[in-house]
């Protein structure tokens, strides 16, 4: 008996993965040489995560054998910083169309025909002047238009349910990006504007003047990846030390410094070495440096009471000048005394607190 022959076409073995980088399905789509082996089912667009290997949307992984996966939901890291550097209008409703406000412009022109120029333009005058220079006042108007922003989260049913089932809310995450998203435009139209609306920000607007530029480290470029770790601390101090020197001069208590190795002194004398009521104070004016940077504008200072009637006497001139001059809404000094102080300034209220409660609370629950 006579058998048909069967011929059996030579394929070449080749080391191609799928799509996705880890299985290796069978698909007639997409074949990557003549013999008929097969790259993998194309999906219709492209899917990719962070890690350049798992297709997936609601965070169903191929975990190994040997592979220890850890369940912590990681959020990229970022950071914004534009409430730091303007101020919100909260008069602006959403069904306005334009932003607009007033700007001044005044000019004044100096007497005696000396001019207006530097160590000039004063407005001197005489015994026998008879006509006296005055000030001009410009009122303009500037309106802007408010451009709306908007995005949305959406997922499926079955998205959620595959979330659900994984241990990974794909809809809190979702959120969470979108409130990213929010915050680091804001951030970018703060700073540089956008093109495409023709505005710019605080450091290309024409408006802004340059007065320094950052300064130049050893490696003569002012960008902190050629600086040292130590030029980059000083950078950052220097801020923080002039806040403090100012502070030494509102309460005439001794200067603070914070060194580059992070040493802290009082009058150069170390903070170990100081007397308790000393490190109050240093305490006290290192929190409003922090506060007046970061523009929390609120100070919390505890245990007051370690101070004396003149230092408690120069720490309520201190916080009520920092209230005047608008660089703190709100300070809480909490300090242990016999009675209520009395002689306060209009702009500072005694609550005593007894057992954690505030007497005045717990005479009106009982009336």
């Amino acid at each position: 008996m006579k058998f048909p022959s069967i011929f059996v076409p030579k394929r070449t073995l080749v080391r191609a993965s799928t799509r996705d980088n880890l299985t290796f399905d069978a698909a007639p789509m997409m074949p990557i040489d003549q013999h008929g082996n097969m790259r993998g089912r194309a999906f219709d667009h492209a899917y990719k995560t962070h890690d350049g290997r798992t297709v997936d949307s609601t965070g169903a992984f191929l975990v190994g054998e040997l592979e220890r996966l850890d369940q912590t939901l990681n959020m990229p890291l970022a950071s914004v910083t534009w409430s730091r550097d303007i101020e919100l209008r909260e008069d602006v409703s959403l069904g306005d169309e334009l932003s607009s406000f007033t700007l001044s412009t005044i000019a004044a022109a100096g007497n005696l025909g000396a001019g207006n120029g530097i160590r000039n333009g004063k407005a001197w005058i005489g015994k026998s002047t008879d006509q006296i220079g005055g000030v001009s006042v410009d009122i303009g108007k500037l309106a802007f238009p408010l451009t709306l922003w908007g995005m949305e989260v959406k997922y499926t049913i079955p998205e959620l349910e595959s979330a659900a089932r994984a241990g990974r809310p794909v809809d809190d995450q979702k959120v969470e990006g979108l409130k990213l998203k929010h915050q680091m435009d804001i951030d970018e139209q703060v700073y540089v504007g956008d093109a495409s609306l023709g505005v710019t920000g605080l450091v290309n607007n024409s408006l802004v003047t340059n007065v320094s530029n950052v300064p130049n480290g050893a490696a003569a470029s002012p960008l902190w990846s050629s600086k040292t770790p130590a030029e980059i601390l000083a950078e950052a101090l220097d801020p923080i030390n002039d806040r403090l020197l100012q502070s030494s001069l509102d309460t005439g208590w001794p200067q603070v410094t914070i060194h580059s190795d992070m040493r802290i002194t009082s009058s150069l004398r170390s903070y170990a070495l100081l007397s308790e009521s000393e490190q109050w104070r240093v305490d006290a004016v290192l929190a409003e440096a922090v506060s007046f940077l970061s523009k929390a504008r609120l100070i919390v200072l505890d245990r007051g009471d370690v101070l004396d009637a003149r230092g408690r006497a120069e720490l309520i001139n201190w916080l009520d000048a920092l209230a005047d001059n608008g660089e703190i809404d709100s300070a809480l000094v909490f300090m242990t005394l016999k009675a209520l102080p009395s002689g306060l300034p209009s702009t500072v209220t005694a609550h005593w607190i007894a057992d954690g409660v505030l007497q005045a609370l717990e005479m009106a629950e009982a009336a």
